[in-house]
């Protein structure tokens, strides 16, 4: 029996720009694949039990794909099974904060004043007020500060503080994951450099120069509140300390070789955002004490600069091309509040994110523990991401905004196929891997389709110590990722117009 998602999930393309644009009601019957004719052209390729066995896998396969045009199921594997998605949960929380905020939306961090300006003199504090934009960085406070220069202040009598209490503070997004990983970093309302640090080190005179600085295109400030320290012994590389109100780290001698860099995550996101500021403040003859953190802000402050980010849409798009974590995050819990819902905390607003994919999408299993899919306790079946997959590629929604994933032969060089074009979103943690998006196949056909592969038993086997590279990871996820691409190849073949 056949069975199609409803026509429309969608009523107007959320990149429209107009905030809460209508949904539809969610898929009336769960879908099932149909009985296909024969397709001379398919003989010759190998069935998808025979894929998913060549795989080598374990653990579990899961895919779906259907129609775009329909919504009819064509080809389904274990499809009710829920499984990590892993970033490919970034694709549902695009959709939840276009409906919730509109692709519009702008960020603004503002400079305030709790007292009169008068002569060039704050009498009274300067707040640093984050507006929960994920995307501030260096340079935005460098141009923040000359902003505040040519509001004409020279001097700030009172203190400097720092707010971000826009957005509930988490101390990680997953806190299962090894300290020191940079995709794992804190989330506030005031966010820079996407919360994290670079850590640099150079040999020098027996010994390393080691830098911690928040840099960008144009600048290089060194930071205070975040210290490395290094020492003499085996392991682990890293260790992580909050004291004395700083990221206090430490990293061994001996993995430091040669020299090298990495980004390494920010745990007080408002105290760095401060120091940086304060940084640039000082350049333009503005002398500001320590920042502070305040619980609150004087409902009577008033603004001498602010700095919008950009447009939400565009926020969204690198979010989903570059899969950055605190991005999802921030804009999935700012989509909760303006939702009018309570956000204590990133699992409040990702479960609220469940139950609007419930209402709006039809997805009324899946399970969110966060908006980034770093977490590897979310849930989702392929039936019901393709099936929202689906209805948003018909509303022209999500398609545009989703990466273009390159093909590539047996020795991993790129194949470029005017006939065969995949557009989607892509989801990796160790022994889970999945891939959802759009397939645009020979004859003009569109696909929607949704690979989920995981192993969790070996997953959830692993220490906190060995999350960042596990034994036996990169060739699990390497199968998977062939895998995805031959069940592509296949359906590009045997469901072709």
């Amino acid at each position: 029996m056949s069975a199609r998602v409803s026509r429309r999930i969608f009523l107007g393309g959320l990149l429209s720009g107009t905030a809460g644009a209508a949904l539809a009601s969610p898929p009336a019957a769960s879908l099932r694949p149909v009985a296909r004719g024969t397709n001379l052209r398919a003989l010759a390729v190998p069935e998808a039990e025979t894929l998913v066995g060549d795989a080598k896998l374990g653990g579990r396969v899961a895919f779906a794909v259907a129609d775009l045009a329909s919504g009819e199921l064509l080809e389904a594997r274990g499809e009710e099974t829920a499984l990590p998605p892993a970033s490919v949960a970034k694709a549902v929380t695009a959709l939840y904060v276009l409906d919730a905020l509109g692709a519009a939306h702008r960020f603004t961090t503002r400079l305030l004043a709790t007292g009169e300006l008068r002569d060039g003199v704050i009498d009274g504090d300067l707040v640093l007020a984050g507006g929960g934009d994920p995307t501030l960085d260096t340079d935005a406070l460098a141009e923040l500060a000359k902003r505040l220069k040519s509001a004409g202040v020279r001097e700030v009598r009172g203190g400097f503080r720092v707010w971000g209490g826009a957005l509930p503070f988490e101390q990680a997004i997953d806190p299962g994951q090894p300290d020191h990983v940079g995709y794992n970093p804190a989330v506030s309302g005031l966010n820079l450099n996407f919360n994290r640090v670079h850590f640099e080190w150079r040999p020098s005179g027996g010994s390393y120069r080691v830098t911690m600085d928040a840099r960008s295109a144009l600048y290089r400030p060194e930071v205070q509140v975040a210290r490395m320290a290094g020492t003499v012994r085996d392991g682990p590389v890293y260790t992580y300390e909050d004291s004395d109100g700083r990221d206090n780290w430490t990293v061994a001698r001996g993995a430091l070789g040669n020299g090298g860099a990495r980004w390494l995550p920010v745990r007080k996101p408002e105290l760095y955002a401060g120091e940086v500021f304060q940084t640039f403040a000082g350049a333009h003859g503005i002398r500001l004490g320590a920042p502070e953190p305040v619980r609150a802000v004087p409902p009577d402050a008033a603004e001498l600069a602010a700095w919008e980010s950009a447009p939400l849409g565009e926020i969204v798009a690198d979010m989903l091309r570059y899969s950055t974590n605190l991005t999802a995050e921030v804009v999935g819990m700012a989509a909760t509040a303006a939702r009018g819902g309570s956000v204590p905390s990133l699992a409040v607003s990702a479960r609220e994110m469940s139950r609007w994919a419930g209402q709006r999408l039809g997805m009324t299993r899946a399970r969110f523990v966060d908006h980034s899919g770093l977490g590897d306790a979310s849930r989702v079946s392929a039936a019901e991401m393709v099936a929202a997959l689906a209805a948003a590629g018909r509303a022209e929604t999500l398609k545009p905004i989703l990466k273009e994933v390159t093909l590539r032969d047996a020795q991993g060089r790129p194949v470029r196929s005017a006939a065969l074009t995949v557009r989607a979103k892509t989801g990796t943690l160790h022994f889970v891997s999945a891939l959802a998006g759009y397939v645009s196949a020979p004859g003009g056909r569109e696909l929607a389709f949704a690979i989920f592969t995981a192993d969790t038993e070996r997953r959830a086997g692993l220490t906190r110590a060995q999350l960042e590279r596990p034994e036996g990871a990169r060739g699990w996820n390497g199968r998977s990722r062939r895998l995805q691409q031959a069940l592509i190849e296949r359906w590009g073949t045997v469901y072709a117009a």
